[in-house]
């Protein structure tokens, strides 16, 4: 059983990394929290054309862009309103707090949340549910409030065991013995998915931390010197260009450079570049075209692939069980606690995606499958 009491990056960020590993088993294994139950209660049903909500954050991922069409698309084909809405080129958390609060208005009977800032939606969720909507969490877990019905996902703690091994592995491939040295990213302090992969990757990299096998060069391991705030390339970029010239500016080398998501690892692999340095193993997480083609040239080493149209897909179809006054399909009852409740959740499986087997991970995806050829 793995069971992860959700909180910001921000707050976890005080702790240092032992401490961090050993609430991340903790977390894992410790008993179902008090507040709400375990799973939601059935939808009464509603009409077939009723209004649909889907409130996304900001433009700044392709699978961000992606969701927003495919929602507004499968929502219509199966006969909904879509209300598509995303918190603007700010992605502030005022843009979709009054976004959600129009489609209560609106009458909506599911409301999907991506949401902006995880913590701060417990208001709007409250009106959701008593308008007798229901709340759906979509790719980030809405934290501290016991008005979310369900939470989908890929498997966000497998993500970051996946990328810690592929760490590893590219590691070894280029080095076969260690000790080798890293340098650890994790992503925005308001996304609650960002303490999740992070502890998946020190999941399967803190034992070698601690054994000397895997050393930290900047001796950064604590999730507060390693957010990027809004998951910003810039911030991903200026990160980097500062360990670089403050712990690689003489002989040092460095092997890896552990990055959650495809866009900072561009940004990273930029930064080693401008500086003239050979390019690290760099991790990273979307499939987004331009990583693709980076880990094809041979310079990012992974990527995860999540596809977004599987999950839009079983969002759209949870609706469609809702709306029939069904009981959305879910798998995992025991990991998700908000901090208020455990939310009933159906996961999805991340790959794990090389130059290697890049061309079978993306058979059948018309965009990045001319990529690997």
């Amino acid at each position: 059983m793995r069971k992860f009491l959700t909180r910001s990056i921000a707050a976890a960020g005080a702790v240092a990394m032992l401490a961090l590993s050993a609430a991340c088993a903790s977390e894992r294994q410790g008993a179902t929290a008090t507040g709400g139950d375990t799973a939601a209660s059935p939808a009464a049903g509603f009409p077939a054309d009723s209004l649909i909500g889907v409130a996304l954050p900001s433009k700044t991922s392709e699978n961000w862009v992606l969701a927003g069409d495919l929602f507004t698309n499968e929502l219509k084909t199966a006969g909904f309103k879509a209300d598509v809405q995303y918190a603007g080129a700010s992605a502030t958390v005022s843009d979709q707090q009054a976004q959600i609060s129009a489609m209560v208005t609106k009458g909506a009977k599911v409301i999907v949340i991506g949401a902006t800032d995880a913590a701060q939606l417990s208001t709007q969720v409250a009106q959701a549910k008593q308008s007798g909507a229901t709340v759906i969490a979509y790719d980030r877990l809405i934290t501290n409030t016991p008005d979310v019905d369900y939470y989908i996902a890929f498997d966000n703690f497998k993500v970051g065991q996946l990328q810690g091994q592929a760490l590893l592995d590219g590691m070894k491939d280029k080095k076969p013995k260690g000790p080798w040295t890293v340098e650890l990213f994790s992503g925005s302090p308001d996304d609650n998915n960002s303490g999740v992969f992070f502890n998946g990757a020190m999941d399967v990299l803190k034992p070698l931390i601690d054994t000397g096998d895997v050393v930290v060069g900047s001796g950064q391991q604590e999730v507060k010197q390693t957010a990027i705030q809004g998951w910003k390339a810039e911030g991903a970029q200026q990160r980097m260009d500062s360990l670089l010239t403050s712990t690689y500016n003489g002989g040092k080398t460095l092997d890896g450079v552990l990055s959650p998501n495809d866009t900072l690892a561009r940004a990273i692999i930029t930064s080693v570049k401008g500086a003239g340095k050979p390019i690290p193993v760099v991790t990273g997480q979307d499939s987004e075209v331009e990583s693709v083609k980076s880990i094809m040239a041979g310079e990012q080493y992974s990527t995860i692939n999540k596809d977004t149209r599987k999950l839009v897909a079983e969002t759209v179809k949870m609706v469609k069980a809702l709306q029939t006054g069904g009981k959305p399909e879910i798998n995992d009852t025991d990991s998700y606690d908000n901090g208020t409740k455990v939310v009933p959740a159906y996961l999805l499986p991340p790959v794990i995606v090389t130059k290697m087997n890049a061309a079978e991970a993306y058979a059948n995806d018309p965009k990045l499958a001319p990529l690997t050829k």
